[in-house]
């Protein structure tokens, strides 16, 4: 009589112990999912990364690109950002290092001002990276304004060294 009370508790131990672990067997890890862990959007071409690109604007008129490019290769890169379209449309380029990870558009960085933005903060606004032959990427950067205290260093009439339109 004992044996299977033993054998009917062992079963139920068993059944209780895969219930409750049962999530852990079937379903994936969020850690090992990417995403885009602040504001902005991110994307590649080819060895370059894209990441956490948005735009700053207090006017709507002109804004502030910021982002970083992460060069994952063995050699150094011309990257050519376009933005706007029509007769709105300027294409600026920044250089980037092999193997270097460069911030643009942040308080002591270069920026990449975009003049005649024409939308206003709340919007997505779209730019296209390229380089070289390699097939480009178009985000869609939010366009969010300086008030927030964590943006306000971001405004683009604050005076910092910007790259000219090429």
């Amino acid at each position: 009589m004992k044996a299977p009370r033993i054998a009917a508790t062992v079963v139920l131990a068993i059944g209780i112990a895969l219930g409750t672990a049962g999530c852990d067997l079937t379903a994936p890890q969020a850690t090992t999912k990417h995403y885009d862990a602040s504001d902005g959007v991110s994307g590649s071409v080819g060895d370059v990364d894209v990441r956490n690109a948005f735009v700053v604007s207090d006017d709507g008129t002109v804004g502030n690109l910021v982002f970083t490019l992460v060069n994952n290769g063995d050699s150094a890169h011309l990257v050519t950002i376009e933005s706007g379209s029509g007769s709105n449309k300027t294409d600026k380029q920044v250089s980037i290092g092999a193997g270097k990870l460069t911030p643009f558009g942040g308080p002591d960085q270069r920026r990449v001002l975009i003049e005649n933005l024409d939308t206003k903060p709340g919007t997505l606004y779209p730019v296209y990276f390229q380089y070289g032959d390699k097939t480009g990427v178009r985000l869609l950067a939010p366009v969010l304004d300086s008030s927030l205290p964590a943006y306000s260093d971001y405004s683009p009439n604050s005076a910092v060294e910007s790259i000219a339109n090429q």
